[in-house]
């Protein structure tokens, strides 16, 4: 018997079924939670890159990042994230760039943006029900469906712009 949320062809996209529950929770989790902190990386390598990832349940091209847990430092979930986004294993702690206020997600919702620089990565990410496409671009030609807030961030990573604290 085969699975509903999953398909049999390499690298496929997720069911719909499983898309729709994951808007489900996330629409459910803005309305019942308090404030909400996440974490995200601009992960540059030395060839003048950056690090996005494209997911399955939300449009565009975004930086790497989650939600920090209770418990958990802004630096562990960083590295959580960046490990489970892009098989990235931090050499040193993220630079915090600034904080945010997301008003697109809800308004109760902050992220804590940090630059990485000194980093490997042990593998390049394959397609899973998460994360549809992974990869470095060049900070010039970065893919067109890049968020807005994604190019703005990385503007700031690289001095070309304040940090604005909204998302």
């Amino acid at each position: 018997m085969t699975d509903p949320h999953t398909d049999s062809r390499p690298n496929a996209p997720p069911g719909a079924l499983f898309r729709l529950a994951q808007r489900l929770f996330l629409f459910k989790a803005r309305i019942t939670r308090g404030m909400t902190l996440g974490v995200r990386g601009v992960v540059l390598d030395d060839h003048n890159r950056v690090f996005l990832v494209r997911h399955s349940y939300v449009a565009g091209w975004h930086l790497p990042g989650g939600g920090v847990e209770p418990g958990e430092t802004l630096q562990d979930a960083l590295a959580k994230e960046l490990r489970e986004e892009g098989n990235i294993m931090l050499q040193a702690p993220g630079v915090l760039l600034s904080m945010y206020f997301n008003r697109l997600a809800s308004s109760r919702d902050h992220v804590a943006v940090f630059v990485v620089r000194d980093f490997h990565q042990t593998a390049p990410r394959g397609a899973d029900h998460e994360i549809v496409e992974a990869g470095f671009y060049p900070i010039d030609t970065l893919p067109p469906a890049t968020t807005e807030g994604t190019r703005r961030r990385i503007a700031e990573a690289l001095g070309q712009r304040q940090p604005d604290g909204i998302w």
